[in-house]
């Protein structure tokens, strides 16, 4: 039997709602969201869309709740998680969501659904875009 372990998920879709950064009591900033991710299911190429439940934690939460509004384009990788919890009406109930370490942009600036994306500088050098007609310099 082996020993392999993986849990790794990339996925890239639409935001369903704004999102709203919560902190928990200790103040660890967190965010809880849906992608709405279109798959084929025919093989007339009909699509339908699945729903992926996330969570965003500290920095990442705050990086998505800042830059990302609804039906903003959202790349994400991270890990699938299960959990279990009892609710007030004494039922289990279970959720499974994707945990995510990275979250980075996919729209380009003008393309986020008629809203003008935001530039995120830290530190990387500012490209200047070309016309299609200018000589490639290789």
């Amino acid at each position: 039997m082996s020993n392999l372990n993986l849990n790794k998920v990339v996925l890239a879709g639409r935001l369903t709602a704004d999102v709203e950064l919560k902190q928990t009591p200790s103040g660890v900033s967190v965010c809880s969201f849906s992608l709405a991710i279109n798959r084929k299911y025919s093989k007339e190429s009909e699509q339908q869309a699945d729903y992926i439940s996330c969570v965003a934690w500290r920095n990442t939460a705050e990086f998505i709740s800042k830059y990302f509004r609804k039906g903003s384009a959202l790349c994400i990788s991270g890990s699938i998680q299960t959990r279990s919890w009892t609710d007030s009406n004494n039922q289990k109930r279970y959720a499974t969501e994707v945990v995510i370490d990275e979250a980075m942009f996919v729209d380009g600036k003008n393309d986020s659904k008629g809203t003008e994306a935001p530039s995120l500088n830290n530190g990387a050098p500012n490209y200047e875009e070309m016309n299609a007609d200018d000589d490639l310099p290789f």
